[in-house]
């Protein structure tokens, strides 16, 4: 085995197994422990995250005096900015670490999936090389895959639901995919202020790193969704639950540490706040 299954996919197979065995020999059931576990595993790797934003937001007033001071100086504005986020104790690349950490276990996780998900029969003796002795199954045993509508171990589409397998060349997302997407963009959404006031001081300074900074921060808001809703057609819904789960953790994180944010308008024409 590579260092990257020893490390991670290794760990993670056998701590689905063991939520598996858990919580009465249920997929999705252990899915949803895992990955409730999960999230509190890597909250202090997060912490940082949401501790730099805060920070950030609390200075935006400071940069933007800063991009209208040095709006013709480029180099002077990256070291005064620099300077001030080094005083206040701001780290702006502890922003992506919560992403990259993301995507690393969600690749672990598909590799993950498709040794669990598909380890029935013939292929337990795949499942088991992985599994760690006290974990280790029958080799006749049958992985419990149903939960809900979904069978974890095969992509949620509409199609198999109206028998259109045949008929259409594409995948129709079906509600789990489509749901673990519209979270994502609200999750998304919640952070719209900062963006938006990085437009503003955007169109009011020349810097290029500005508007490209921007037209990233913006895009991302519509890019991961969409993504999640196309490639999630082609993986296990079971890899859908746990992104939608990540999703709502995302939410109620991005909430607690600076309320609905983007989302504030919103609600408050749909009378849910006042």
């Amino acid at each position: 085995m590579n260092i990257f299954t020893v490390a991670l996919v290794q760990p993670l197979t056998n701590g689905l197994i063991l939520f598996y065995n858990l919580l009465w020999q249920n997929m999705g059931l252990a899915i949803i422990g895992f990955s409730l576990f999960l999230r509190f595993a890597t909250n202090p790797l997060t912490k940082p995250y949401m501790a730099s934003m805060k920070k950030i937001k609390e200075v935006e007033p400071l940069v933007k005096k800063l991009k209208l001071k040095y709006k013709n100086d480029q180099k002077g504005l990256m070291a005064a900015q620099t300077e001030l986020y080094k005083q206040k104790g701001i780290n702006p690349s502890a922003g992506c670490l919560p992403y990259i950490l993301n995507i690393v276990i969600m690749i672990a996780l598909f590799n993950v999936f498709t040794h669990v998900l598909s380890s029935n029969g013939d292929s337990m003796p795949k499942l088991n090389a992985l599994l760690y002795p006290p974990l280790k199954m029958s080799e006749n045993a049958t992985l419990n895959t149903h939960f809900l509508y979904l069978d974890v171990k095969v992509p949620d589409t509409i199609n198999k639901f109206v028998n259109l397998e045949d008929k259409k060349p594409f995948p129709i997302p079906g509600p789990m995919i489509i749901l673990a997407g519209l979270l994502q963009f609200l999750s998304a959404k919640m952070m719209a202020p900062m963006v938006k006031k990085e437009e503003k001081i955007a169109k009011e300074t020349k810097g290029q790193a500005d508007d490209m900074a921007v037209a990233m921060q913006s895009s991302m808001i519509y890019t991961f969704p969409l993504m999640t809703i196309v490639f999630g057609v082609s993986f296990p819904s079971g890899l859908a639950l746990y992104w939608l789960l990540f999703s709502i953790f995302q939410m109620l994180q991005q909430y607690k540490s600076s309320g609905w944010g983007g989302l504030t308008p919103l609600l408050t024409r749909l009378n849910l706040l006042k």
